[in-house]
């Protein structure tokens, strides 16, 4: 999710920063990304370093404690887009405990008297009930949206990051790797019929 975002930031003219682990920052250099380490305990101050005045717009898949530093890292019309709760996935509570209070703070969030803005983006949000024009301008949208990403990598413009192809008779081996810490390639692992 993370390279397909960048790269269309980057065709946009956007000057993009992102977190990663010291291992893919070669990556994201060669992106035209600049990367600062994910873990690293002056992340804001990097990051304030390049935006002095704070960034546009963060796209965070992290959520927790994370997304209040996302959101200190907007500049005074900035806009926050949450993503995903990837810091509770291995977490063994319920993901609703994590998941509310985000959809909260993001709520209270947008009713201070800033200009900034922070939303969940859930490709089901405002999907609409079966058979509704709700549901049809939804189906619309995505469509439109899809084509457009779809063509783009089509036409080479974007970069599908593959770290691994696995024909479907080694499923356990590629969910092995997919899962391993030590993986060190960016992008997903693919299998293959």
């Amino acid at each position: 999710m993370g390279s397909i975002l960048v790269q269309l930031a980057r065709n946009a003219g956007v000057h993009a920063i992102g977190t990663a682990s010291p291992r893919h920052h070669e990556a994201l250099r060669a992106l035209g990304v600049e990367p600062i380490d994910y873990r690293d305990p002056d992340l804001a101050a990097r990051v304030r370093a390049l935006a002095p005045d704070g960034v546009d717009a963060v796209f965070d898949h992290l959520g927790g404690a994370r997304v209040t530093l996302s959101y200190r890292l907007l500049n005074r019309t900035g806009t926050l887009v949450s993503y995903s709760i990837a810091a509770a996935l291995d977490d063994t509570r319920p993901i609703l405990l994590d998941f509310l209070p985000l959809l909260a703070k993001l709520a209270f969030w947008n009713h201070l008297p800033t200009r900034r803005h922070a939303s969940f983006y859930d490709i089901w949000a405002g999907a609409g009930k079966p058979d509704s024009a709700k549901r049809e301008a939804f189906r619309a949208r995505t469509r439109t949206d899809l084509t457009h990403v779809l063509n783009s990598l089509r036409d080479g413009v974007l970069t599908a990051q593959i770290a691994a192809r696995f024909p479907l008779t080694e499923t356990a081996a590629a969910l092995e790797l997919a899962e391993s810490s030590t993986r060190t390639a960016p992008g997903k692992v693919i299998l293959m019929p």
